[in-house]
């Protein structure tokens, strides 16, 4: 899944990558930091037995939106876009005030924020259940508190932003089945924060995964994610993502 060549700069061999992945800082996340195993595997977990009930949703019965934070939303948002079903995946920021929606902000970890990503889907292809199993068992690892990865900081927390008490009530109903059947080896500590508003992020930060594949960070932590969820959601994936400067 490693492409050798970046719009924005030569091609990147494995060799060379090692060699500038101690140096290279990640414009929105943190500084790489190499995994011998190229990413986490995704873990295989039961679907919710709780989803959310037709006809509850806060638009139309053909769009709904719902909030994740799991970590750099590069990943995040990127796994989405590859969602069957998903209209739509915008990267910004949840949790705290519109004044300090900011990456350079958000990133000193006292506002509140988290980095997050709206989802934009139709509730007659997938559900918002669907989308839940997908955000515990590949976007994110719902068992790091306050971390993903090499991003360490509270903007980096496993969060649930609820667009409603119905995608509440799931959520909550999920994350307690999931800890009852020890699907992971640690609790997960997800939060699930109610009245937040969602703000969009920097322009720069859109579409990152899709822009700028051959990116140090992307190619180790965030491509493994896009095999994951082929492998273990083969009918929810697509190939082509749903991109916000339009589908590629």
């Amino acid at each position: 899944m490693f492409n050798q060549s970046d719009e924005s700069g030569p091609a990147f061999g494995w060799l060379r990558l090692l060699s500038v992945a101690a140096t290279v800082i990640a414009i929105g996340c943190a500084p790489l930091a190499l995994s011998s195993e190229g990413g986490e595997r995704a873990r295989v977990i039961p679907a919710p037995a709780v989803d959310e009930k037709a006809g509850t949703g806060t638009s139309a019965a053909t769009s709904e939106v719902a909030v994740f934070a799991g970590g750099c939303f590069w990943g995040v948002q990127a796994v989405y876009q590859h969602v069957k079903g998903v209209t739509g995946a915008v990267s910004g920021y949840a949790g705290g005030s519109q004044r300090s929606a900011s990456y350079e902000a958000s990133s000193t970890g006292t506002t509140g924020h988290a980095e997050s990503v709206e989802v934009t889907f139709d509730p007659r292809q997938v559900t918002y259940g669907q989308l839940l199993h997908v955000f515990f068992s590949v976007a994110h690892d719902p068992t790091q508190l306050n971390r993903q990865g090499p991003d360490t900081g509270t903007q980096y927390r496993s969060t649930i932003f609820p667009a409603n008490a119905e995608q509440a009530r799931v959520a909550k109903a999920y994350i307690e089945q999931l800890n009852a059947a020890h699907a992971f080896d640690a609790s997960i500590v997800t939060t699930i924060e109610t009245d937040r508003t969602f703000y969009r992020a920097e322009d720069y930060h859109q579409d990152f995964l899709a822009r700028h594949p051959s990116h140090p960070y992307i190619v180790i932590n965030d491509m493994p994610k896009l095999g994951e969820l082929k492998r273990v959601f083969p009918a929810l994936y697509q190939p082509t993502p749903v991109l916000v400067g339009g589908t590629r």
